[in-house]
């Protein structure tokens, strides 16, 4: 009996608290049906930062961007380097010892000028055969003398006169080609030596030397047979490096100007006298020589940035430089926005032309309107 009256009790218990718990689940249901909506969105409003408002909007001048047609210009590097058709390989003909050196590398010489001595017994060979065909000439001469006389007196024939005079023609020309030897060979005839004096065959400067005391010299010797290069650089090349997507804007004949680093404020002017037909396959770069009259202070090797124009013009606005704000490593406007308002308008600023002024690639067309101070009122919109 007692154990039924628990079970009815405990019975009991679980009605009552599943009534509480489903009267407390419905008025939470109730609750969420009215209180759990989302609020209203709210709009802020955020002022635009590139709007910039003035209580007195005519102090700052405007003006139109005017539109402007130049080519294109670019930039290459190089270096000066001598003309090939200017250095001149110093030779000695006589084959012999260096004896004597006048001169060296990165000297200044004159046409003319004695660069070094050669002992060489290839003077004694030829002035050997010089002096015996001379004596063979006189042999010949005499004879031809007195065969002529034979034969004005009738003692020999035609064909023996004639003989000797041909006899008398070789020898001649055996005496003048041993001649010429020695002149090859730059020796004097009537002051003969052993030693040959090499001068120099231009004016110019030493660009190579070969040569040593005591060292061989000759065309037919161990070694080199040019004992100096001399390079003329009155006129020089400056060869520059031209990326492939600019050789079209490029032309024979065409000038450009070139600045060095050694004399940035000596610039010059040269002509391109040849564009390479070999590319580069690792730079993407072409050889562009450009042939320039030496002003006196350029040196081979020095580095030089040359400037081109394209052959075909391009139209671009134009505008004071000073309206143009640079910014952040940008480039900005201000055109009018309202009557005290104006905006910041980015664009792509280009070269500076005359009457300092700069080109905008980008972002302003021609005839706009545009701030004249854009500095002045930036300082004056950020107060």
């Amino acid at each position: 009996m007692k154990n039924l009256i628990r079970a009815n009790k405990r019975i009991a218990a679980w009605l009552v608290f599943g009534l509480a718990l489903t009267a407390t689940l419905a008025g939470c249901k109730g609750k969420d049906d009215g209180s759990t909506a989302p609020p209203p969105a709210k709009v802020v409003e955020v002022p635009d930062m590139n709007v910039v408002k003035v209580d007195n909007p005519g102090q700052f001048h405007l003006i139109a961007a005017e539109k402007n047609e130049s080519a294109p210009v670019f930039e290459a590097t190089g270096a000066v380097f001598p003309d090939i058709s200017r250095e001149v390989p110093v030779i000695s003909l006589a084959n012999g010892r260096v004896v004597e050196i006048k001169a060296r590398l990165d000297d200044n010489v004159k046409k003319g000028q004695l660069l070094l001595k050669v002992q060489s017994p290839d003077i004694t060979n030829a002035f050997d055969l010089y002096l015996k065909a001379k004596n063979d000439e006189q042999l010949a001469k005499k004879a031809y003398a007195r065969a002529d006389d034979l034969f004005q007196h009738g003692a020999i024939s035609q064909a023996m006169l004639e003989q000797a005079e041909d006899s008398e023609k070789d020898a001649q020309a055996d005496l003048t080609a041993a001649e010429e030897q020695l002149t090859t060979l730059g020796v004097d005839k009537n002051h003969p030596s052993s030693l040959v004096e090499v001068r120099a065959p231009i004016s110019g400067v030493i660009v190579a030397q070969n040569v040593t005391n005591s060292s061989a010299a000759g065309v037919s010797l161990s070694g080199s047979a040019t004992t100096f290069t001399i390079a003329d650089i009155s006129t020089v090349w400056i060869v520059c490096d031209v990326y492939e997507n600019d050789i079209p804007k490029l032309q024979l004949g065409q000038q450009a100007k070139i600045r060095f680093n050694a004399y940035p404020d000596k610039p010059i002017t040269g002509r391109i006298s040849d564009i390479g037909p070999i590319l580069d396959p690792s730079l993407r770069t072409a050889k562009v020589r450009l042939e320039v009259q030496n002003p006196g202070y350029l040196k081979l090797g020095m580095f030089a940035t040359a400037t081109f124009e394209g052959r075909t013009k391009e139209t671009h606005t134009i505008v004071p430089a000073n309206a143009v704000l640079h910014l952040h490593d940008r480039d900005w406007v201000f055109l009018p926005a309202s009557d005290s308002a104006f905006r910041r308008t980015e664009v792509k600023a280009g070269k500076m032309v005359e009457g300092n002024r700069q080109e905008i690639l980008s972002g302003l067309n021609p005839g706009q309107q545009v701030v004249a101070d854009a500095l002045s009122l930036e300082a004056a919109g950020s107060q």
